[in-house]
């Protein structure tokens, strides 16, 4: 399956960087590059767009004002300088958030976790979505409901999988258990932990409470992370 991408920045240095980004990426097909919302909405009525490249800080009309103009906006990675704009960002249920300069490993992140939301949603149409997985533990196939995971936690080359009521240890790094989790459901918080977005219960500075257990946010990325918890769920006060 193919993505097709927009790219939208009106600075000509971006849009080239990010124009060889997705030349490198097998699942991504550059359908068009522009500088203003004006020229994208054009592409974006031309074909089909399956992602959508749009940086925030532009003339005329920023990126955040343009996709509130859209009434069925393709999948959206926000890409700026500035990283104030995150919690905003995420209300709009965009897929990620890329601080410029942006390093290829984390474009390549950022456009993987749209690739596989697009391909979870062409699933949920055809196919019923699965439900649960299977990881080895003690020289047994455990099988595991997305839906009990509280957490995963790292200890060395080992994980601990957390639920209401076991705790299932299996050699699979982290970093391999973050790939194969549904990225809708379950974030990496911290170096050495994996949430499921849908057991928190509390958000407090740079901890995260699920149940009775204390969980840390890195500091590097507490911004990302508190944007993507909360998303569009936030209440505020008029």
């Amino acid at each position: 399956m193919i993505l097709n991408c927009l790219i939208v920045d009106d600075e000509p240095l971006a849009r080239k960087g990010m124009e060889e980004y997705v030349k490198e990426i097998s699942f991504l097909q550059l359908a068009g590059s522009s500088e203003n919302a004006v020229k994208a909405s054009a592409h974006l009525n031309a074909g089909t767009i399956d992602l959508m490249l749009l940086d925030i800080q532009m003339p005329k009309l920023s990126g955040i004002e343009f996709l509130k103009t859209l009434k069925n906006p393709p999948l959206v990675i926000f890409t700026t300088a500035f990283s104030e704009y995150a919690l905003e960002s995420y209300s709009l249920d965009v897929i990620d958030y890329l601080v410029k300069p942006i390093p290829f490993d984390r474009f390549l992140k950022a456009v993987q976790k749209a690739f596989d939301f697009h391909t979870l949603k062409l699933k949920a149409g055809t196919d019923d979505v699965e439900t649960f997985f299977f990881v080895k533990c003690d020289h047994k196939y455990e099988k595991v409901n997305y839906s009990d995971v509280l957490y995963v936690e790292s200890m060395q080359n080992y994980s601990i999988i957390h639920t209401p009521d076991r705790k299932l240890i299996t050699y699979i790094t982290l970093s391999s258990l973050e790939e194969q989790l549904p990225s809708t459901r379950f974030l990496k918080v911290h170096k050495s932990f994996i949430v499921s977005l849908e057991k928190i219960k509390v958000l407090d500075g740079h901890d995260i409470f699920i149940g009775n257990s204390r969980i840390p946010i890195s500091r590097s990325i507490k911004d990302e992370v508190t944007a993507k918890i909360m998303g569009n769920h936030l209440f505020k006060r008029s």
